[in-house]
């Protein structure tokens, strides 16, 4: 999960760990990647001052976006090989509102790793990857406001499971069993929302779900996105146990020193969420996540009550 990376990086910061694709597709690495030890924060806040990105980005007639490949339901390849995911329809509402066409895009597949350098080299526009905001970020790019609030949970068996929700696991205590991704916080990160639980670690995604398919373990520790995609996705087998916990902001980033382009995207994503573009982003939000938003509410602007 790309929640709570930076504390694998050093204790000094925030408890935070690098998401993990739910399918077993690999690590998605460490956040600020290989430029992290040389760039200084005053090297990615040094854009030269002169025209937007945005004039720049229209004069050339396509919009280049950061982004991944692997990694469900966020950006994913589809069984037609085409590139799908919530982070995908961000994307393309931005050329859409760009260029009046969402295909005028080129997506940059690239590692978590890569996110800050490939920023503030210019090799993207934006990146938009599941990119978990932490001040330490801040430092480098110039974070959006947040599209997404991440978490983790239990995702248990629906039908033939031990325990039925969060509440009977707390008061089995050291009967439950909990898996998880193999990592040095894993104990810790479980024993936050069960004290008792004994940890099963495993040494991959893949293995943590059957380990929850055989009934080895009564519940997996998972990201709350990925665990509403799953749930879509083999309906009536697995359910949530109703508690998360960890939370952290999903948002995308620009590199720093252009107020005009991150201006410019912050207004496209609040439509979004609450103005003209709400119905795509609701659709967006039900097709990979089955969350059902509400209508803004019409009259004063609630994000300002």
């Amino acid at each position: 999960m790309d929640v709570h990376e930076d504390k694998r990086a050093s204790s000094e910061t925030e408890l935070t760990v690098e998401r993990r694709s739910l399918f077993g597709l690999g690590l998605a690495g460490a956040a600020l990647g290989g430029l992290a030890s040389t760039l200084a924060p005053t090297a990615a806040l040094a854009q030269t001052v002169g025209k937007s990105k945005l004039y720049t980005i229209k004069e050339r007639g396509k919009l280049i976006v950061g982004t991944g490949s692997t990694n469900p339901p966020w950006h994913f390849q589809d069984a037609s090989g085409k590139l799908v995911g919530m982070d995908i329809d961000l994307a393309k509402l931005l050329a859409k509102s760009l260029f009046d066409d969402p295909e005028k895009i080129e997506f940059v597949l690239q590692g978590s790793d890569a996110r800050i350098p490939s920023l503030v080299t210019d090799k993207v526009d934006i990146v938009v990857q599941w990119m978990t905001v932490t001040a330490g970020r801040a430092q480098q790019v110039d974070f959006t406001i947040p599209y997404y609030r991440e978490g983790v949970g239990l995702l248990m068996l629906d039908r033939g499971g031990k325990y039925k929700n969060y509440a009977e696991l707390k008061a089995a205590g050291k009967a439950v069993t909990v898996g998880g991704m193999q990592n040095v916080f894993l104990e810790e990160w479980i024993h936050k929302a069960l004290p008792e639980a004994k940890v099963d670690a495993f040494e991959s995604p893949d293995a943590a779900m059957q380990a929850l398919n055989a009934r080895r373990i009564d519940a997996s520790m998972q990201d709350q996105s990925a665990m509403r995609w799953l749930m879509q996705q083999a309906p009536g087998r697995f359910v949530d146990s109703g508690f998360g916990w960890m939370p952290n902001s999903y948002a995308s980033a620009v590199k720093p020193g252009d107020p005009t382009w991150l201006n410019w995207v912050n207004t496209v994503y609040k439509e979004a969420m609450v103005g003209v573009d709400f119905d795509y982003f609701a659709a967006s939000y039900k097709k990979w996540f089955g969350i059902d938003l509400p209508i803004p509410k019409v009259g004063f602007p609630q994000e300002f009550a």
